[in-house]
């Protein structure tokens, strides 16, 4: 049996999802997501975990690339922020 982070990396190397959408599909909390993410990327036994950055709809401000959803737009204050996306490339 898989554990949840090695489901979580399968999901993510076959495309990538947003904490949002892997928490849904694994009936886990946004929170728990992103703490086994962190986990994955210091892990090297999944492959390299690959972040799409957040970014503000508003503004159009891209953020650094981090496992953590940002709250609020530095350039804006808006708070229409699109989820970091994440991915596995194995090798």
């Amino acid at each position: 049996m898989k554990t949840r982070r090695e489901r979580i990396a399968e999901m993510i190397s076959e495309t990538d999802m947003s904490p949002s959408e892997i928490a849904r599909a694994m009936g886990m909390t946004v929170r728990d997501v992103l703490e086994d993410l962190v986990h994955i990327s210091r892990s090297r036994k999944y492959g390299t975990l690959l972040v799409m950055p957040a970014r503000c709809l508003k503004c159009g401000y891209t953020f650094s690339p981090d496992v953590k959803i940002p709250k609020k737009c530095p350039r804006c204050k808006g708070t229409w922020i699109e989820e970091p996306r994440f991915k596995i490339e194995k090798g």
